[in-house]
C-alpha cells in the first residue's frame, strides 16, 4: 500500500462491505482500492477486538484511535533504489539551477553509475515532488501605506513618429501598493535615472500621497553597489527619497520573490492594459499614456476575483488614509551645462544628442543651458533666450519660426504650402489663373513636383499684375504645354496684349474663269 492515509468515508464503506460479507475481491472492484490495502485494514479492525457492527457505531475519532491508521502502521517502501535517490537529491537540486542543465542529462549521468537504478520517469517524479516541497512560498501580510514596490515591464510600448514613420519603443514602468493592489504605469521616452525619478514623482501624485517605502530589484538605476545586507543607491534616487520622507529598499540579487507584489502587477499590466492597446496605433507619447491610464482606472475598479470589492475601495478606505501627505513641490531633476551657437542657430544636448533653437542673433556666442525631464532653458548673460519642451528624439530640431532670419521663415513658410494654398490664391487672381494652376499640378507625376511651378506663377503676379497675369493664362489654356517658362514668354513677349483677331468666314474671291452652279444645270 502507498503512504497515503484512506478517508474516513472510504474506511467505513471498506467496514459496511466486511460487515455484510462481501469478498476483498468485490470490495476492491466497489470502493476502488487496492486487496493489499483492504485486508491490511481487515486486519486492523480485527485487532481492536470488536465486530465490524460494533466499528460502525463508533464515532471518527475514536475509529481512528482504535485501528491506530498512521503512517508509522503502514509498511513503507523499502527499495533501496529510493533510498540511494534521496541521498543523491539534493546535489541534483542543486545542479538543476545551472545554465543548459536538465533531468535527462542527470539521469543519464546517475544512470551511468548506478545501471540497476531508478527509471527516467520515476527519476523525475520524484525529483518534482523534492522540488515543489523546497520552492515553497511564504504568504505575507503588507501593511497599508508601508511600501511601494516598483519595477520596469519587460516587453515595451510603441507609438509611430509621424514625422519619420519611425516606430519608438518606450519601456514601462510599474508600481504598486501590495496591501491594496492599487497600482500606477507610465510609457518613458528612456529609462535613464532622471525618467525613473519622474516617473516616481507622477506615482506618488497618482496616489495622492507618500508610502514609508519604496522597493525595487538591484537595476543600476537605483542601486550603484549591489548587496544582499547594504546596497548602495545612487546619488540622485536618495535625494528624491529624503525630499519625500520616504525610505528606500532594494530586493536581493536574482530574488523576484523578495517583490512579488509587483512581478505580479506586471503581469496583470499584461492582461488589463496591453492586450487591450494591442490593435491601437498612437503618434505620440502623450496619448499613449493617456490610453494607459484610462485602461488603468478600469482596471482598478473591477472587484477582486470572488470578492465584491475593488482594488479602488480597499485603496481609498484603507491604505490613501495612512499615506503621508505630498511634499509642497516634487522633487526636480536639474542639469547644467554651456554650448556655443551653431552657424544654424541652435545649441545641442548631448544627453539626448537633440538641437534646439535660440535667435539667430547670437550665432556664435556661447550660452548657458539648465534642463529638466519636461523643459530645456536657455540663458545669455544671466537673461533666458529661449525656452523650449524637452525633446528626446536623438538627432532631431525643436525650432521656433521667431527664432530664425526673415528669409529662413519665408522659406519655412513655403515649406507648408499645400496645394489649397496655391489653388487658393490662383482663385483670387481670376478664373483661368485657377484653371492653369489646375493643369500645372495635374501634369506632374508627383504634386509637390509643381509646387515650385506654382511659386513661380505666383510671383509673376507681383511683378506683372492681376489682370496681364489672367489674360496670359488664357492664352497659355489654348496651348498644350502648361508650365510656369510657357507663361512668362507670354508675358515677357507682351503677348498677352495682342488682341485676338476675330475669325471671319472664308470667301473665294470673283474670277472670270471661275464658273458657277448655274453652268452645271441641264
Amino acid at each position: 500500500m502507498a503512504n497515503r492515509l484512506l478517508s474516513m468515508h472510504k474506511l467505513r464503506q471498506i467496514l459496511i462491505f466486511l460487515e455484510r460479507g462481501v469478498s476483498i475481491r468485490n470490495i476492491e472492484k466497489e470502493v476502488k482500492i487496492s486487496r493489499k490495502t483492504i485486508g491490511l485494514y481487515q486486519q486492523k479492525f480485527l485487532q481492536t477486538g470488536l465486530g465490524f457492527q460494533q466499528l460502525l457505531l463508533v464515532k471518527d475519532q475514536e475509529l481512528e484511535r482504535l485501528i491506530n491508521v498512521e503512517r508509522a502502521s503502514i509498511p513503507e517502501d523499502t527499495d533501496p533504489r529510493k533510498a540511494q535517490f534521496y541521498g543523491q537529491i539534493d546535489y541534483f537540486a542543486h545542479e538543476l539551477k545551472d545554465t543548459g542543465v536538465t533531468r535527462l542529462l542527470l539521469w543519464e549521468e546517475y544512470i551511468r553509475e548506478n545501471p540497476g537504478g531508478l527509471q527516467y520517469s520515476r527519476f523525475c517524479k520524484l525529483l518534482q515532488e523534492h522540488l515543489k516541497i523546497a520552492q515553497a512560498s511564504m504568504h505575507f501580510e503588507h501593511h497599508p501605506a508601508k511600501m511601494m514596490q516598483v519595477d520596469f515591464a519587460g516587453d515595451p510600448l510603441y507609438f509611430v513618429d509621424t514625422s519619420s514613420g519611425e516606430l519608438i519603443a518606450c519601456p514601462v514602468f510599474v508600481a504598486v501598493l501590495p496591501s491594496s493592489g492599487y497600482g500606477y504605469v507610465e510609457a518613458l521616452p528612456n529609462m535613464k535615472l532622471a525618467q525613473v525619478v519622474k516617473a516616481l514623482n507622477n506615482a506618488l501624485a497618482y496616489f495622492g500621497g507618500v508610502p514609508l517605502g519604496a522597493k525595487s530589484d538591484n537595476m543600476k538605476q537605483w542601486v550603484s553597489r549591489s548587496s544582499r545586507y547594504e546596497p548602495t543607491f545612487t546619488d540622485m534616487l536618495e535625494q528624491w527619497a529624503s525630499h519625500n520622507h520616504i525610505a528606500l529598499y532594494a530586493a536581493r540579487p536574482h530574488k523576484p520573490k523578495d517583490k512579488a507584489a509587483v512581478e505580479n502587477f506586471v503581469k496583470i499590466t499584461y492582461r488589463r492594459i496591453y492586450a487591450h492597446l494591442r490593435n491601437d496605433t498612437f503618434h505620440n507619447l502623450a496619448s499613449l499614456n493617456a490610453a494607459i491610464k484610462e485602461k488603468l482606472a478600469l482596471h482598478h475598479q473591477m472587484n477582486f476575483q470572488k470578492k465584491t470589492f475593488s482594488r479602488l475601495e480597499l485603496f481609498t478606505a484603507q491604505e490613501a488614509p495612512q499615506l503621508q501627505p505630498l511634499p509642497e513641490s516634487p522633487y526636480q531633476v536639474r542639469h547644467y551645462t554651456k554650448a556655443k551657437v551653431q552657424k544654424n542657430y541652435h545649441v545641442v544636448i548631448g544627453e539626448d544628442w537633440h538641437f534646439y533653437s535660440v535667435p539667430f542673433r547670437y550665432i556664435g556666442k556661447e550660452v548657458r543651458i539648465a534642463y529638466c525631464e519636461d523643459t530645456v532653458e536657455i540663458y545669455h548673460d544671466n537673461q533666458r533666450i529661449a525656452l523650449h519642451s524637452r525633446n528626446y528624439r536623438s538627432h532631431g530640431y525643436t525650432t521656433l519660426k521667431e527664432h530664425m532670419p526673415q528669409a529662413h521663415q519665408v522659406v519655412s513658410r513655403q515649406q507648408g504650402w499645400d496645394p489649397e494654398y496655391y489653388l487658393r490664391k490662383a482663385s483670387e487672381n481670376g478664373p483661368c489663373t485657377y484653371e492653369f494652376f489646375k493643369k500645372v499640378m495635374d501634369s506632374k507625376l508627383i504634386i509637390d513636383q509643381s509646387y515650385t511651378s506654382c511659386l513661380g506663377l505666383l510671383r509673376l503676379i507681383k511683378s506683372y499684375g492681376a489682370v496681364r497675369m489672367e489674360n496670359a493664362c488664357k492664352r497659355a489654356l489654348t496651348g498644350y504645354k502648361f508650365s510656369y517658362i510657357a507663361v512668362k514668354n507670354i508675358l515677357d513677349h507682351n503677348m498677352d496684349l495682342i488682341q485676338d483677331l476675330e475669325s471671319k468666314e472664308y470667301r473665294i474671291p470673283e474670277h472670270p474663269n471661275l464658273r458657277g452652279p448655274e453652268a452645271y444645270q441641264e
